[in-house]
């Protein structure tokens, strides 16, 4: 399986690479059989894509957004779901209910990979676009037409590659195209962070760079009218539960670590 992908689309291999050696420990926190596959299939060095704090911080948001979308479903059993920039992600086989509907968006290099890597599946649609054009949203709406759920979009790994105004054009995106309302969960990093890029322990490793970052999902809210922050959880929630050196990190620099945001409008 040969791999051409964008810059900022390259990065789609660390949460790959970590998923897949997690899946392979012992005691594996989160198991993802499929991407133990893509990477087989790749024959990529997962090196370069899987230290320590990037490892740990990949386990985590996986678990924490595993456990917040099995939530919502249970409450919402229709639940149509957009995995914006999707990558590579396996989500749909570990929070499935048989019911749900579900989206994976992504531009078009790494969709055309992603096709090569999973089959055709009931429920779940591929869709090649650009997060910041809304002609993706119309397969979402005919999805949507007869369920009683409002829609949940989930942006992981994306908005530290978007700069703010990009991140504001998305959210009105998602304000035109679905005024019904909605659930957006996306992933944060800080301005800290932002400027320390080249520290990075794996992104580094990529011709990527950090585009923007927030100390508060307020500050993400605060883009456009109408987007409301409900609530906001660092990643350091759940990795200070299985090392030292993750509870060190989450003792000496709080506000450091990325962050689990949720909007509604």
């Amino acid at each position: 399986m040969e791999l051409k992908l964008g810059d900022v689309q390259t990065t789609a291999l660390i949460p790959l690479a970590v998923k897949a050696n997690e899946t392979k420990r012992k005691n594996a926190r989160i198991r993802d059989q499929k991407a133990v596959e893509i990477i087989k299939a790749l024959k990529v060095d997962t090196k370069p894509y899987d230290k320590f704090m990037s490892h740990e911080g990949v386990v985590a948001r996986t678990i924490m957004l595993d456990r917040q979308l099995k939530a919502i479903i249970r409450n919402a059993p229709d639940t149509v779901i957009v995995n914006v920039g999707a990558g590579f992600d396996d989500r749909f086989s570990r929070v499935d209910n048989g019911k749900i509907l579900w989206f994976d968006l992504d531009l078009p290099d790494l969709i055309a990979a992603r096709r090569k890597a999973f089959t055709e599946r009931d429920r779940v649609t591929m869709i090649a676009g650009n997060a910041l054009d809304s002609k993706w949203c119309d397969p979402v709406k005919k999805a949507l037409a007869g369920r009683k759920s409002k829609p949940v979009f989930i942006a992981e790994g994306l908005f530290m590659y978007l700069t703010l105004d990009q991140i504001r054009t998305f959210l009105e995106v998602l304000k035109i195209n679905f005024p019904s309302g909605g659930t957006l969960i996306a992933e944060q990093n800080c301005k800290f962070m932002q400027k320390s890029e080249k520290h990075h322990d794996t992104v580094k490793n990529t011709n990527a760079h950090f585009c923007s970052g927030t100390d508060s999902g307020q500050e993400i809210a605060d883009l456009t009218d109408g987007i409301q922050l409900v609530e906001e959880h660092s990643f350091n929630e759940e990795m200070k539960k299985y090392s030292i050196r993750a509870k060190l990190f989450a003792l000496l620099l709080p506000k450091v670590n990325d962050r689990w945001a949720t909007f509604r409008w």
